[in-house]
């Protein structure tokens, strides 16, 4: 599964707890060639890995071993590696298994528990720069999801819409230059208001930032029509694109979606700045995950790659590096930084990740408090 297919209701589904043993495997895959040669090997030697751990623990019983152990095995036949990303997690227990392929990196790790392990999870899901985009002529509209990576067509909701009635081939004529009089026609305004009705529904249950996409009259229209599309982050005067396809969607639309991402980071380093002159503002992994504990974090900021080990020791949070990590063996959280976000988020804190070295000077990651 793809961590778009990551919902409140999965997450509360896979944080339930389990009969023990519940195996939880991290892999980090390669997208590219050469690297990406040694993750079937990477795969197999966790897998095995996972076998051994519980063959080895005294509180497993036979029969409990050999049911994961199938279930492991039929999870790693499923993994398509053709397909990966920078990230697999693997989720096993005596009933069930799944596979999440994640756009983050994660540590190889096994954990076996009595819950399923969905701090990756969770922070590649914040992780993504998720959008909607609008694409609307005088008489059809589509809707599309985007991950910074790829678009693909929402068909739910009511969408794809297209008008009642069709008496031209509208987006040919936008395509060549003549703008047509339905733009002005009453039966139009009521179509688009449609449209406009229907994102807002979308946008209720699974908010975000959205671009527009169409000719000028056409989401002038739209804007005036209804409320939700005056509010879009982005908006490209092009025609001819309701249909896609989404690679060419993609390519097309991406040139606003990064100019919405910078004046998000823009924004949000504004806002620790405020933080700071006004003493609600926490910088480096101690003093945010202290705030993050504390449930004080309103907004957390996060370079985009930055992952750290590090132990908990007198209440505050150490890193650990090289020969001090193996030596400490489990008292070493591997991913302390997904698991800060997750707790942040289950907090309710907003969790923004920002390019690499933007918060070079506050060791990689700061907060805003709420007091």
């Amino acid at each position: 599964m793809d961590s778009n297919d990551l919902t409140p209701e999965v997450l509360r589904r896979l944080r339930k707890p389990r009969t023990y043993p519940a195996v939880s495997l991290t892999i980090p895959t390669h997208r590219r060639d050469p690297r990406n040669d040694g993750d079937p090997v990477r795969l197999r030697n966790v897998l095995a890995d996972a076998v051994h751990r519980m063959e080895a623990d005294p509180d497993i019983s036979k029969a409990a071993c050999l049911a994961v152990k199938s279930q492991l095995n039929q999870a790693g036949a499923e993994v398509d590696l053709r397909h990966k990303r920078d990230g697999l997690l693997i989720l096993a227990d005596a009933d069930e298994h799944q596979v999440w392929y994640l756009p983050r990196e994660t540590p190889e790790s096994v954990v076996i528990s009595d819950t399923y392990l969905t701090r990756n999870l969770v922070a590649a899901t914040a992780q993504r720069h998720r959008y909607w985009v609008l694409s609307v002529a005088a008489d059809r509209a589509t809707l599309w999801s985007g991950d910074g990576e790829s678009l693909h067509e929402h068909r739910a909701d009511g969408f794809p819409m297209t008008a009642p009635e069709e008496t031209w081939d509208v987006e040919r004529e936008e395509r060549i230059g003549d703008t047509p009089s339905t733009f002005t026609d009453e039966e139009t305004r009521k179509f688009l208001r449609s449209v406009d009705d229907a994102l807002t529904a979308v946008l209720a249950t699974r908010p975000g930032p959205f671009h527009l996409v169409g000719v000028a009259p056409a989401l002038a229209l739209l804007e005036d029509a209804g409320s939700t599309a005056r509010s879009a982050a982005g908006r490209l005067a092009k025609g001819g694109l309701t249909d896609g396809p989404a690679p060419v969607l993609w390519k097309a639309i991406q040139p606003v979606v990064r100019q919405y991402a910078r004046s998000e980071e823009t924004e949000v380093l504004a806002k620790l700045g405020d933080a700071r002159g006004r003493r609600t503002f926490a910088a480096g992994l101690d003093e945010v995950w202290e705030a993050v504990r504390g449930r004080r974090a309103g907004l957390v900021a996060v370079e985009e790659h930055f992952q750290r080990s590090a132990r908990v020791g007198d209440g505050h949070l150490i890193p650990v590096d090289g020969e001090d990590e193996a030596a400490l063996g489990r008292e070493v959280q591997d991913d302390i930084v997904d698991e800060l976000v997750e707790s942040a988020l289950d907090g309710g804190a907003q969790v923004v990740f920002l390019d690499d070295d933007v918060l070079a000077g506050h060791g990689r990651i700061a907060a805003m408090l709420r007091y």
